[in-house]
């Protein structure tokens, strides 16, 4: 996910980044780090099955409880080559000089500019220059140093800003600062464990994060495992939507770290395989989208009912994109004198992300998509959102008929057809994905340049996280939203959202969100004018104009979508600057499709 970039990364080889971890070893040497005998780390080799993380073969350690945690243990050179080749975060850091950061709380600690600030342990800095980071985004500058110094926190960022390692990270350095501690001793007296080793019965995590989402799940779980590398702490993921069986004997086998959705961990602790008695760190990931889902309850469960230490006794961070009143309540109830961390504005877009809304009736959406897609290009990745799994199915096959090369994900696919489309989308080998809300939140997506709402939300919190999987850690990305009488519940916010980003506003909206702010009776409004997209000109740059193009007759504005010089007039031009689709006056007088 997003953590920080890395330099020369096209021309940066591995031996270079085998040197740099050098660096890091206290004059151990490169014959400690990287000697042929570094091989001989317990461990096996495991193909297939969903309950480690993934369909792909991957090497998996087995737990080490003895000897000293501080320090890297055996190098293995197919592990390493697994988890760290090809580290590629795709950060753009000049983005980032202006993004602003507000901590407040009763003696926060002083943020870091570099890694080499705050001292996480000779196991982690090794890591970090393995995978290539150079330097802290504006969430771990803060965010590490806080949970370093063991205190709660609340952070409020935008999708993308690199939160995962920003509390991995300094969690990770204090377990292996302080080893199993109370946790494997009391495991020991209670029979659970022996000889040192993890047994066959119920496992005590010395840190737990509960994610949202599958997907989510599994990509914490991720970059655990490139963080815990060379360590003694062994991460492990359970799930929902996977053979639990195969994740209760991957736990079994040792667990330290566990990444985990809601209704999975409930479950895995009434079978008794999991207990929280000794859980010393406790992380809330996408904390609103969890309540968005539902898993309040579950979530109370696991953190008040059942053996969770206390709030005091153990560390709580939440991370949320939004901060809602019931996100507010329950960092009331679940941390201690926290720390507020805002990175950027609250709840709001970043800037980075153009924001268009389009008028677009629904039987023409199809017909528009198509002419959006033929612009973009068919080597850009492109998210399209619907409201439902029948029209996600529905769209997939309808672009398929069409000659685009398209998946989709939504709720009722299988675990292992939903991980195949996301690696056909991440390859590009299928480079449009027809997503539900499944996919808005937590999915770490690099260089998506253009995400499409071809069905607006009923929230705008959700229309925030949905186009927020473009425009990610500093990059530039494009939102395009279809619009129409169906999302007037949705048109004050998407206004205040659009000028508060400072984007383009048409004055169709604004007279809309005037509307729906004076006249609250009027909501069900007739049908105003006719001819083809043209049908709602009376706001002066709907799509749909004069001469040409989609709409035909029917509008009043001299060059909107299909106007006089017509869609893509000078080439799909510059997403970014004031050009827009092919235009060169977008932000003028004249529509953004104009030219």
């Amino acid at each position: 996910m997003g953590f920080t970039g890395y330099e020369n990364k096209d021309a940066g080889s591995w031996s270079t980044a085998k040197d740099t971890y050098n660096s890091f070893g206290n004059n151990r040497g490169k014959s400690a780090f990287f000697n042929d005998r570094g091989n001989s780390s317990r461990g096996r080799f495991e193909h297939g099955g969903f309950g480690g993380g993934g369909g792909n073969s991957r090497w998996v350690e087995e737990p080490r409880d003895d000897g000293d945690w501080s320090k890297p243990t055996p190098r293995n050179e197919r592990l390493e080559h697994e988890l760290f080749s090809g580290s590629n975060t795709g950060i753009n850091f000049e983005k980032y000089d202006d993004i602003p950061v507000e901590a407040t709380g009763q003696n926060c600690p002083r943020h870091i500019e570099s890694f080499q600030d705050v001292d996480m342990g000779e196991i982690v800095m090794g890591n970090i220059a393995l995978s290539r980071y150079t330097r802290p985004t504006p969430v771990q500058k803060y965010a590490i140093p806080i949970v370093k110094s063991k205190r709660d926190l609340m952070a409020c960022a935008q999708t993308g800003s690199g939160k995962t390692a920003a509390f991995l990270l300094p969690i990770l350095s204090q377990i292996y600062t302080d080893g199993p501690g109370e946790a494997l001793n009391a495991a020991k007296a209670s029979g659970q464990v022996s000889n040192g080793k993890y047994g066959r019965r119920k496992q005590y995590p010395i840190s737990l994060v509960l994610a949202p989402t599958r997907e989510l799940a599994l990509q914490i779980y991720d970059e655990a495992r490139k963080f815990s590398y060379r360590s003694r702490v062994r991460p492990c993921v359970v799930y929902g939507g996977a053979d639990i069986g195969q994740q209760i004997r991957d736990l079994e086998r040792g667990c330290h770290l566990l990444v985990a959705t809601p209704g999975r961990l409930v479950d895995m602790m009434e079978r008794g395989k999991i207990g929280l008695d000794h859980c010393k760190y406790l992380v809330l990931d996408e904390a609103d989208r969890m309540l968005d889902m539902g898993f309040e309850p579950q979530i109370r469960r696991i953190v008040e009912q059942d053996t969770m230490p206390h709030k005091g006794v153990r560390q709580t961070m939440m991370f949320s994109a939004t901060f809602p009143k019931e996100i507010q309540i329950l960092a009331r109830d679940f941390l201690e004198e926290y720390i507020f961390l805002a990175v950027g504005r609250v709840g709001s877009t970043s800037e980075n992300i153009t924001q268009k809304v389009v008028w677009v009736e629904e039987s023409d959406k199809r017909s528009f998509l198509l002419d959006l897609l033929s612009a973009t290009g068919k080597d850009s990745l492109t998210l399209v959102f619907v409201e439902t799994k029948k029209g996600a199915d529905a769209l997939e096959d309808f672009l398929y008929r069409e000659g685009y090369a398209c998946t989709s994900i939504h709720g009722d696919r299988s675990q292992r057809d939903r991980e195949e489309a996301l690696n056909q989308f991440r390859s590009g080998k299928c480079p449009i994905l027809v997503a539900t809300a499944v996919a808005a939140r937590g999915l770490d997506i690099s260089n998506v340049k253009h995400v499409i709402n071809f069905d607006l939300p009923s929230d705008i919190e959700e229309y925030v996280h949905r186009i927020g999987r473009t425009g990610r850690v500093g990059n530039l990305g494009l939102a395009t939203s279809f619009f129409n009488d169906k999302n007037g519940n949705i048109t004050k916010d998407l206004l205040d959202i659009l000028v508060e980003a400072k984007q383009e506003v048409p004055s169709w909206l604004e007279s809309l969100a005037y509307e729906h702010q004076h006249k609250s009776s009027n909501r069900g409004r007739s049908k105003r004018f006719s001819g083809g997209f043209g049908a709602r000109d009376y706001r002066q740059t709907a799509a749909g104009g004069n001469t040409g193009g989609f709409g035909g007759r029917g509008g009043r504005n001299q060059t909107g979508h299909g106007g006089t010089r017509g869609f893509g007039g000078g080439g799909f031009g510059n997403f970014y600057t004031s050009d827009g689709y092919g235009g060169n006056y977008s932000h003028s007088q004249v529509d953004w499709w104009g030219n």
